[in-house]
Formats: C-alpha cells, sequence, structure tokens
C-alpha cells in the first residue's frame, strides 16, 4: 500500500494551476460512502469535473459503480499517513482525468488496487466492467513477494510492460500511481524513499519521457530530484525563490510577441511557461549564472501547422535569432510523439528567451502523450458510445487488426529482448541501461525498409534488430553504399546493407559486445557466447602471420615485344591479361617490363621522359594474372577460396594471406589461366564465395612506386 506524507512538489502543481485535493475532505466523503443510488459520490467531484471538462458528453455510471466497487473493498484499509486507502485511487485517477483519459481508463485506474491489496478477483472485474478494464488492472497489478521473493519487483515491471505492449493505457496508469505515491512518501523511512526514488528514476521516468506524457515526467524528476539530491533541490528551491520576479523579464517580451503576431494577423495565444526544478538546475549547470529569462520560457500555441511557420518567421524578422537554438520537432517528430518549433530570440537588451511554438493539439500530446490519443484500440462507432467523442480515437481499426499508433519501434525491441533475458537480474540491468539511452535514430535498407534505433547504435545492432540469431553470421556491412565494420556508429537516415554468411558455422566475436548498444543484441550476443564457451578469449580473427604458396613458375609471358633479343615480363602491379590494351618500358639487364595502359605506372614511366615499346600478345590462349580478394575473416574462409579458384580451373602460382584488420582479411593470388576469357567467370566465383565482398586484379601498388634520385624508375 502507498503512503501519504508532505509533497516536495506541491509548488509545482500549484504553478502548473492543477486543483489541490483536500484528501481530509475526500477521506470523510469516501467513508460515507455514497448517498444515494443514482448520484456520484462528492469523493468522485473532482474526478467527474475534470473528466467532463476533456469529454463533457462522458457516461459518469461507470465510474460510479467502479468507485462504489473501490471504496466498499478498501473499506477499512488505511494509508501510513492516516488517511482511508480510497483516497490513493482517487488520486491516481484525478491526474489522468486531468491529463484527458477515456473514461475505461479512468475505470481501471478506480480499481487498480483491487486485486492486489482486497478480496476483489479479476474474474469479478471481468464481470462488472468487461476485458478491456479487467486487463488493464490485471497489468498494473503486483506480483506477490511470497511467490516471487527478490525478483517480484523486475518480474512486476517485465509483466507490466508486456501488458502495456498490448495496451499502453496500463503504463498511463501506473506512472499516475508513482507519481501520487512518489507526492506522498515523506512518512517512509529514508532508505525506503530513496530506493523507491531510484527505480522511479532509472525505469518510471524514461518511460514517461517515451510515452511523451511531460506533464507526469517533469514532477516526478523534481520529487526524485527532492529525494536524491536534497541540497542541490534546497538551492535550486531557493533560487527560484529570490527571483520571484523573473516572469517580468519574460512577460514584457511576451507582450512584444503579442504585438508582432497580432500586427502579422496570426491569431496565436502567448504564454509565460515557468521551469521546473530541474530544468532551471540543469540550466544553471549549463549556463552559470541564471538570468531573468532563464527561469521561464515562451510557449506559443496557433490553431493549424503553417500558423507555425508563420509565427517563426515573425519572430525571426522582428526579433534577433540564436540560430544555434532552432529546432525543428514538426517536420521531424520525436521518437514520443513530441511536435513542437524551438527557437530563441533575444529582446532589446540583449536578454534571451526561448520560444515553444506548436498548435492547440499538439500541446496537448506534448504533456499527456498518448493519453492524449485517448482509446487507440476503439472504432470510431464504439468510442462515440463510450465517451461521447469520436474525435479521441486514433484510427479505425483494419482487416480486424487493433490501430495502435502507441507502439513505438523502442517499445517493440524492448518487448522482444525481454523474452530472451535468461533471468531477472539480466533483466532488470539490461531494462535499466536500455532506457537510459533517450534519442532514437531511423535508417534505412539497401532494398527498402526502415529500422528505429537507439542514438550511438551500430552496425551490430542493425544486423540483430533485423535478423535476429541469424545475424551471429554477419560478416559485415555497407554504409550509404560504402563498406564499413561492424563497430561503425550509425547516423540518423544512413542506409545499411547488411552482409551474411548463409552458411555461418561460426558465431559471433566477443569483441561485438563493445560495439553492441542494444539490448537484444547484447543478449543474443551472450547467450551465443555462453552457449560456446570455447570461442571465448579467442578474437573472431586472430592475428596471424601472412600465409603464402606457391606453384611452379612459368617465366615466358605471352607477349611479344619489337625489341629483339628482350627478355618480356609482366607487370606484377597490373597482371595484364589478353586482351588487354598493353604498353612495355625498358628496364635494367634487356627486361622490357609490360603494363597495361591505365596503369599509373605507365604515367610515371612517361613523365620521366621513358619510351615506350611497342606489344602485342602472342597466339597462346593460357595467362597468369594477380587478383585481390578482400573479405571478412572467418573460418575456412581460405579452403572455400582455394576450391572456387580450383573449380573454375585456375591454377595457384602463389598466394598470400595478410593478417586480418578489423575483421577485414586481404588475399593475393597470383593465378595461371587456360585460358584469358575466363577471367571474368573466375572473378565473379570468387565473389560468390561467403564473405567475399570484392574481387580485383593488382593495378594499384604502382602508387607506391618512387624513382630514384638519379630520375631513373627501378624495375616495376
Amino acid at each position: 500500500m502507498s503512503a501519504e506524507a508532505t509533497n516536495p512538489g506541491a509548488q509545482i502543481s500549484r504553478r502548473r494551476g492543477l486543483p489541490r485535493i483536500d484528501l481530509r475532505r475526500i477521506g470523510r466523503a469516501a467513508l460515507l460512502g455514497p448517498t444515494s443510488r443514482g448520484r456520484l459520490p462528492d469523493a468522485m467531484g473532482h474526478v467527474a469535473d475534470a473528466h467532463r471538462a476533456h469529454h463533457p458528453d462522458a457516461d459518469l455510471g461507470v465510474l460510479h459503480k467502479a468507485y462504489v466497487l473501490a471504496e466498499a473493498s478498501h473499506r477499512g484499509q488505511f494509508r501510513k499517513s492516516g488517511e482511508p486507502y480510497i483516497t490513493h485511487p482517487l488520486a491516481v485517477t484525478l491526474i489522468l482525468a486531468e491529463l484527458g483519459a477515456e473514461t475505461t481508463t479512468l475505470t481501471a485506474s478506480l480499481l487498480h488496487d483491487t486485486v492486489e491489496d482486497t478480496e476483489v478477483t479479476l474474474d469479478q472485474v471481468r464481470a462488472e466492467f468487461g476485458d478491456e478494464v479487467c486487463y488493464l488492472v490485471d497489468g498494473v497489478t503486483k506480483l506477490e513477494k511470497v511467490d516471487y521473493g527478490a525478483a517480484a519487483e523486475p518480474e512486476t515491471f517485465r509483466k507490466m510492460l508486456v501488458a502495456t505492449g498490448n495496451d499502453v493505457r496500463v503504463m498511463s496508469i501506473k506512472l499516475a500511481d508513482r507519481l501520487h505515491n512518489m507526492r506522498t512518501l515523506g512518512v517512509m523511512r529514508p532508505e525506503k524513499q530513496a530506493r523507491i526514488a531510484k527505480v522511479t528514476r532509472d525505469v518510471l521516468i524514461p518511460l514517461a519521457e517515451r510515452l511523451g506524457v511531460q506533464a507526469l515526467k517533469t514532477e516526478l524528476e523534481d520529487l526524485v530530484f527532492a529525494i536524491l539530491h536534497p541540497e542541490e533541490y534546497a538551492h535550486t528551491r531557493a533560487l527560484i525563490a529570490d527571483n520571484a520576479t523573473a516572469g517580468d523579464a519574460l512577460a514584457a517580451i511576451s507582450e512584444d510577441v503579442r504585438r508582432v503576431l497580432r500586427e502579422a494577423g496570426i491569431a496565436a495565444e502567448v504564454l509565460v511557461r515557468p521551469r521546473h526544478f530541474v530544468s532551471v538546475h540543469r540550466s544553471g549547470l549549463k549556463r552559470g549564472e541564471l538570468r531573468g529569462t532563464d527561469f521561464g520560457r515562451l510557449l506559443v500555441l496557433v490553431g493549424e501547422d503553417a500558423d507555425c511557420y508563420a509565427v517563426l518567421g515573425e519572430l525571426h524578422t522582428c526579433f534577433t535569432p540564436v540560430v544555434s537554438e532552432f529546432k525543428d520537432f514538426i517536420a521531424a517528430p520525436k521518437f514520443n510523439l513530441y511536435q513542437s518549433l524551438h527557437t530563441a530570440v533575444a529582446g532589446p537588451d540583449g536578454a534571451v528567451a526561448e520560444v515553444l511554438i506548436r498548435t492547440h493539439q499538439m500541446h496537448k500530446v506534448a504533456e499527456a502523450g498518448v493519453v492524449a490519443l485517448g482509446n487507440p484500440y476503439a472504432s470510431v462507432e464504439n468510442a462515440g458510445a463510450q465517451d461521447g467523442t469520436a474525435q479521441e480515437t486514433a484510427g479505425e481499426p483494419q482487416d480486424g487488426e487493433r490501430a495502435d499508433p502507441t507502439r513505438p519501434g523502442w517499445l517493440s525491441r524492448l518487448l522482444e529482448w525481454q523474452q530472451a533475458a535468461p533471468d531477472p537480474d539480466t533483466f532488470w540491468t539490461t531494462l535499466r541501461a536500455d532506457l537510459a539511452q533517450d534519442r532514437e535514430i531511423t535508417v534505412f535498407g539497401a532494398e527498402g525498409g526502415m529500422l528505429g534505433l537507439p542514438a550511438g547504435a551500430t552496425c551490430v545492432d542493425a544486423a540483430y534488430a533485423q535478423y535476429g540469431e541469424a545475424a551471429h553470421g554477419c560478416l559485415g556491412a555497407r554504409v550509404n553504399g560504402r563498406l564499413a565494420t561492424l563497430s561503425t556508429v550509425l547516423s540518423d537516415g544512413d542506409t545499411v546493407q547488411l552482409l551474411l554468411d548463409g552458411d555461418a558455422v561460426s558465431g559471433p566475436s566477443p569483441e561485438w559486445l563493445s560495439h553492441a548498444r542494444t539490448a537484444a543484441a547484447r543478449i543474443a550476443i551472450t547467450g551465443w557466447l555462453t552457449a560456446h564457451p570455447e570461442t571465448v578469449g579467442l578474437p573472431a580473427a586472430a592475428p596471424r602471420a601472412a600465409v603464402a604458396v606457391s606453384a611452379g613458375r612459368r617465366e615466358a609471358a605471352n607477349a611479344v615485344v619489337d625489341l629483339p633479343g628482350a627478355t618480356v615480363r609482366l607487370a606484377g602491379c597490373c597482371t595484364p591479361v589478353p586482351p588487354d590494351e598493353v604498353t612495355g618500358f625498358a628496364v635494367r639487364g634487356g627486361v622490357v617490363t609490360v603494363h597495361r595502359q591505365e596503369c599509373r605506372a605507365v604515367e610515371r614511366m612517361r613523365a620521366l621522359d621513358r619510351a615506350p615499346v611497342a606489344v602485342s600478345w602472342g597466339d597462346a590462349p593460357e595467362c597468369r594474372v594477380t587478383l585481390y580478394a578482400e573479405s571478412f575473416g572467418r573460418p575456412r574462409l581460405l579452403a572455400d577460396l582455394t576450391e572456387a579458384i580450383a573449380t573454375a580451373g585456375a591454377a595457384i602460382v602463389a598466394a598470400t594471406v595478410e593478417p586480418p584488420s578489423e575483421q577485414r582479411v586481404r588475399h593475393t593470388y597470383t593465378l595461371e589461366l587456360p585460358d584469358a576469357a575466363g577471367l571474368p567467370a573466375l572473378m565473379r566465383a570468387m565473389r560468390d564465395v561467403p564473405g567475399v565482398y570484392d574481387v580485383s586484379r593488382a593495378q594499384h601498388r604502382a602508387d607506391r612506386l618512387t624513382a630514384p634520385q638519379g630520375g631513373r624508375l627501378g624495375a616495376v
């Protein structure tokens, strides 16, 4: 059960204009129970007024019925403050009603502790209020410590998150429940206050942020701040008190903004929005000494999206804009549904005021997040019948499926990896780490589709997000068309092509763990490494000395030069083969080295005024060529490549495998082909070997050639 205490966030609630709840009066009314069968109890007056403010035609009968059951079930139970326990579900319901929650959510919030703390069963709730209310109540019902022991809390959150995946209203009720508990935490022992505050900080506040419920998130932040950092909280509170007139500076700028917009013919509401405690504290850390305008922001509310940009244009025209402060979250909304234009302008005295520009609907969503969407699972007709309004639905279900715009990518990822978490401790630790990543990026597949990933995600994360455990065979990636290592950090809008080994016989490298940012990737990699302990401690591509194999070399070249008595040698830098266009240059020892015309060594020879020697190809069909194969390190790669070469009918004259670098391996093969016409087919066969991403003819080493001091170029 919860406890009531003094409220360090009371000042925040009053500043926001929320009605204060007289718990003692409500408690007395709750003890008296309903005055008549058809009249709403006095204790529900606050809830009824708040609900009707958002849903004027809502039928309050079901709320009356839920209150009667909750009050009767909790009768005789008291909070540690001495108030009747029914005041807690009433307060939770009022919080949600103020945010605009629909009737089903409010009904479940009134009943959210009945199954956990009273004799009421889920079957009774289902029989009286239907499946939806029953599901919501079950979703927020804690698991018993007697059954789960120390794992009760993490397993309760796991259960709650799974329920949230099917109906996001479960988490809305939990957040409101935690907010009221945090408001009334003062009668708890300090160590218990700290424990609850830390869980709130690590789990509930990030969830409130991701669901966009800023009204709950900001107050939870301040309450946690007061408990975990009392000295900083006291300093910030005193700072706000000492700057009680700070709003005057913003008020003056707001008048100028109203005048500018009025003259431009733009209908807008301009408000001064005070910062909450944590926001003021962060601003102080960032800016040092705070000025009057740093204690709040201007909020401009308009009717249409286009008006937002019209307001922005007027502000940037009539005031001095701070360009670095501009952010467009309308064209590119945050992953938590938030939309707004952010800018900052300087007043005549140089004071800088931050300005938020949004529509009234955007403001509703910015404050209430998913709660503002109403029931995302109801059809228009059902919603209208339930709450007297069709506007609160998120859309019509199609093809028998529930339409759920509140199932963002982060929640889907969380639900996927939690199934693979082997134990409560792993789940709890991973959940906190996952929720600590508070920004998202979107990357696109090379063949279409997109992935939502946390900021800082790498190609490893993209591989596991797209392929699951099949990503164990990932060899590398191309990012925006360029080859990239798996450790490459992705940016918003990148195009990613992941390269998999279809016949993978090996798993992920232990070093992948240092590249993984998502819980799904870390759990999958750790699971594989645990199941294959023999691979732990062995790098994916252990450094090896260069390996070279050679066969008998044929000295004669299939080329004829116009220089009697000269020995012909095909250049190793470009390995020409018929029917390449070639030229030759005489070097020391009466040798003519034959190059392809496009070889850069030819340019260097001509720059040194070396006379070219005419070269033609002989009649012999066989030829020798040097190929470079670029690949990702994996077991049996050398065997598979040599098998592909042999199958294509080529003989290996020499082969070198360089030590791997960042999981990449470079192979150099000098091959004897029975017919130069088979070279394209041979290169295709080598590229088809899993793990090989490029095969090219040797032609770049000439870049490293330098002329001797005497101006003569050595043998090539």
